[in-house]
């Protein structure tokens, strides 16, 4: 349970091939690149890194890739949410032996659960492998559903869940997140445009896709907080504003790789039915790129 949740943690893209399967190639390169960078650590098999479409086998390899690449260097989060508790607490029980750090278990998605449904849920998943460290993570424009904060605060009492990534956007509620953090219960955003604020207000860090395509601007926002020059900080984190608004011009996460690919990390397409961007949306994004090339 040694693991510590704080820092810039990106939530891994999953570069893929011309024929959508795993490059594994470019996942390794993706991960040197951004623990060079200076992240804290890697975040495989979130949103962006497109976890509903891979099935167990998939999961658990891109896992080892995760593992093995990293070689100890940061700690590996991987995500293994699922609508079905036992299918969650299955999975779980595989990841520990990938070797993962710990794991993110996303709220259940489309059929929904009350507050005490999700309460058990979480319990049961955390008491089936007390010795893995785990992260709530909420994204209910996704999932469709959230975790009330009385329940986040329930939920924090138990040994295992050590933190949650939000990712509701909503400010005010990041800030009742943050007083309940403590020592074994860090509170990260994983909304890319509240880097900053999240950190002046006391949050632990953030899981951040953006890194994936501009390691060094994410990166500087976290450096420049810590070194105490808030004006960069602000700087940077202004800057992401431009490629987070650019995610309307596609599906999740085609934009995220067309700009990482744009900007010379690995990628790929995104898996069907997300679909390549049209020529015109890929010259709106090459235009609103152009600010990180002469940074």
């Amino acid at each position: 349970m040694s693991v510590s949740f704080k820092g810039i943690v990106p939530a891994l893209i999953t570069p893929m091939t011309a024929s959508e399967d795993i490059d594994e190639a470019g996942l390794r390169t993706l991960i040197d690149r951004l623990i060079e960078a200076g992240v804290h650590g890697l975040f495989v098999l979130g949103t962006n890194g497109e976890f509903i479409s891979m099935n167990e086998e998939e999961k658990l390899r891109v896992a080892r890739i995760a593992v093995d690449q990293s070689r100890g260097r940061v700690p590996v989060i991987a995500g293994t949410g699922a609508y079905a508790t036992r299918e969650v607490i299955a999975l779980n029980q595989k990841m520990k032996d990938t070797g993962v750090d710990a794991v993110s278990i996303i709220t259940p998605y489309f059929n929904g659960a009350t507050q005490p449904e999700l309460y058990t849920h979480y319990k049961r998943i955390a008491e089936a492998s007390p010795s893995l460290p785990m992260m709530l993570y909420t994204i209910p424009a996704k999932a469709g559903i959230t975790l009330n904060v009385d329940t986040v605060k329930r939920l924090a009492e138990i040994p295992n869940i050590r933190g949650i990534k939000d990712s509701g956007g909503d400010f005010d509620r990041l800030l009742q997140l943050i007083n309940l953090r403590r020592e074994d219960f860090a509170v990260f955003t994983g909304t890319d445009s509240m880097i900053l604020w999240t950190l002046i207000a006391g949050g632990d860090g953030a899981v951040a896709a953006t890194t994936n395509a501009v390691p060094n601007v994410v990166m500087s926002i976290w450096n420049s907080f810590k070194n105490g020059d808030i004006e960069t900080a602000r700087r940077a984190q202004e800057s992401l504003r431009a490629l987070r608004d650019a995610f309307a011009l596609g599906t999740m996460p085609v934009v995220l790789k067309t700009a990482a690919q744009m900007l010379g990390m690995p990628s790929g397409p995104a898996r069907s039915p997300a679909q390549p961007l049209s020529e015109e949306a890929r010259e709106k994004l090459a235009k609103a790129l152009s600010i990180y090339r002469t940074a």
